[in-house]
C-alpha cells in the first residue's frame, strides 16, 4: 500500500467538491479529489437557483459554465388546477443574481470536473474511501480504485463532499433523522421532440396535484426534458409494480401537463429515491467539514440541493485554508451556525409549502407584489440576507401572511 501526503482531500467531485477544489486551486494548495464513480454520470438535481451563480464565480468556474449553453432559468412557475404562481428572478428583493440554469447534471458536472482537472488538480475516479481514521495528528483516509489497489493519504484536513454517498456521515456515525415529513421522488427524462415554442418550453414548471404531491417539468437546452414526482412515500404504492407502468399512471392524473407526454418513450426506467430528506448530528468535526448532500439535503421542492451545495463547499474550502495557513477558525459559528441558518430558512418553506401557507400565499388571487418579492428572493437562494423579513422571521411570518390572507376572504 504506497501513502500520499496532501492539504486537502476533497470526497466527491459533484458540484460542492469541484467548488472547494476550484477556490483553493487559485491558492496553490495541494489537494486531492477521491470521486467513487467514473464521469460523466447520472445525477439528480438538475435545477439551479441563482446564488449558485456566486458561488461558481468565486471558484472560477463561472465562465466554463456560460460557455456550455445550458437553459437558462429566469424564475419558476407554480401551477394548481386553474392557478398559476410565477416568480421572476428580476423581481426580487435586494441584490443578486437575476437567472441561473437547468442543467442535464451528467453534462454539468463532467464540465466542471473537466475544467478542474485542466488546472492540474488529481481527481481519482472510480476510487472510493473504505476507512478514515481521526485519531492521529492528520486524517488518515483510505482509499481503494476499481481493481483494488489501496492507497493511505494523509491529509490536513479532509472536506467530505460525497453528495448522497454521504461517505464520513456513515463512517463516523453522523447521521440522523430529518425533521423534515417524509417523501419521495420518482423521475426520468424524455426527448421532447415536439417541445412548444417560447416560455412553455423553456420554464421549469411544478403542478400540484394535492397539497404533498407535486410534479416537475424540467426542460434543457439539449432537447431532453426531466420528469419526475414528489410525495408521501406511501402516494406511490398505489401505483402499478412496473416502474414505466406506474409512471404513465402518475402523468394521467396532470391537469396542465395531461396527455403532453404521451407518445414519448422514458430514455430510462423511472428512478425512486426514497425518504429524500437528510441529516447529521454535525456538519463538522476535528480537521474535517462535511459539505452538500453528504450533510443536509432538503426537499427539492425550492430546488436548494446544488445552492447549499456550492455555498457549503465554498465555505468549508475558506475556512480549512485559514486553518492551513495558522489562523483561527470557529467551525462552530463561521460554519455549522452559518450554514443551518440558510438551511433553517428553507426548512421553514418546505414545511410551510406542505402544510399549505406557502401555497396559499402563491396562488392567492390578488398576490400582494410587496411580500411577492421577498418569497421570490427566498426562492433564489438569498437566505442569509437579515435584511429581508421573509429571511430573518421566517419562523412564524408565513403563517401570519397566510392567515392574514385567509382573513381577508371571511
Amino acid at each position: 500500500m504506497t501513502k500520499e501526503f496532501i492539504d486537502i482531500l476533497i470526497i466527491g467531485a459533484g458540484p460542492s467538491g469541484m467548488v472547494s477544489a476550484g477556490y483553493l486551486q487559485q491558492y496553490g494548495v495541494k489537494i486531492k479529489v477521491v470521486e467513487k464513480q467514473l464521469f460523466p454520470r447520472f445525477s439528480i438535481g438538475e435545477s439551479l437557483i441563482p446564488r449558485c451563480m456566486d458561488n461558481f464565480e468565486e471558484a472560477g468556474l463561472l465562465e466554463v459554465l456560460k460557455n456550455a449553453g445550458f437553459q437558462k432559468k429566469f424564475g419558476a412557475r407554480f401551477i394548481k388546477d386553474e392557478k398559476i404562481g410565477e416568480f421572476d428572478f428580476s423581481q426580487k428583493f435586494g441584490k443578486g443574481w437575476d437567472w441561473t440554469w437547468q442543467v442535464p447534471r451528467a453534462d454539468f458536472d463532467n464540465i466542471l470536473a473537466t475544467e478542474v482537472l485542466s488546472r492540474g488538480v488529481d481527481i481519482a475516479f472510480e476510487t472510493e474511501v473504505i476507512a478514515a481514521d481521526f485519531s492521529n495528528e492528520n486524517p488518515i483516509i483510505t482509499i481503494q480504485d476499481k481493481n483494488g489497489y489501496k492507497t493511505q493519504i494523509e491529509a490536513k484536513f479532509v472536506i467530505d463532499s460525497s453528495g448522497f454517498g454521504r461517505v464520513l456521515a456513515g463512517l463516523l456515525n453522523l447521521e440522523k433523522p430529518s425533521k423534515l415529513e417524509s417523501h419521495s421522488s420518482v423521475f426520468t427524462h424524455i426527448e421532447e421532440t415536439k417541445r412548444p415554442e417560447g416560455k412553455e418550453g423553456e420554464l421549469i414548471t411544478f403542478e400540484i396535484l394535492e397539497t404533498e404531491v407535486w410534479f416537475w417539468y424540467i426542460p434543457f437546452s439539449n432537447g431532453k426534458t426531466s420528469l419526475g414526482f414528489v410525495a408521501p412515500t406511501n402516494w406511490f404504492k398505489k401505483f402499478d409494480n412496473d416502474p414505466e407502468i406506474a409512471f404513465a399512471e402518475m402523468l394521467s392524473k396532470l391537469n396542465h401537463y395531461k396527455g403532453r407526454f404521451n407518445n414519448y418513450k422514458v430514455e430510462f426506467a423511472p428512478k425512486q429515491i426514497k425518504h429524500i430528506a437528510k441529516s447529521v448530528t454535525s456538519l463538522y468535526g476535528d480537521k474535517f467539514a462535511l459539505t452538500g448532500n453528504s450533510a443536509e439535503f432538503l426537499d427539492p421542492v425550492f430546488s436548494s440541493g446544488v445552492s447549499f451545495a456550492t455555498e457549503s463547499g465554498l465555505k468549508a474550502a475558506k475556512l480549512a485554508l485559514k486553518e492551513l495557513n495558522g489562523e483561527k477558525v470557529d467551525w462552530q459559528t463561521e460554519y455549522e451556525d452559518y450554514m443551518k441558518q440558510g438551511i433553517d430558512v428553507f426548512s421553514s418553506y418546505v414545511k410551510a409549502w406542505y402544510n399549505g401557507d406557502l401555497q396559499d400565499i402563491i396562488f392567492h388571487d390578488n398576490p400582494n407584489p410587496d411580500f411577492k418579492e421577498k418569497i421570490c428572493a427566498v426562492l433564489a437562494g438569498y437566505v442569509w440576507n437579515l435584511e429581508n423579513p421573509f429571511v430573518k422571521k421566517h419562523q412564524r411570518i408565513l403563517a401570519t401572511v397566510a392567515n392574514y390572507l385567509k382573513l381577508e376572504n371571511i
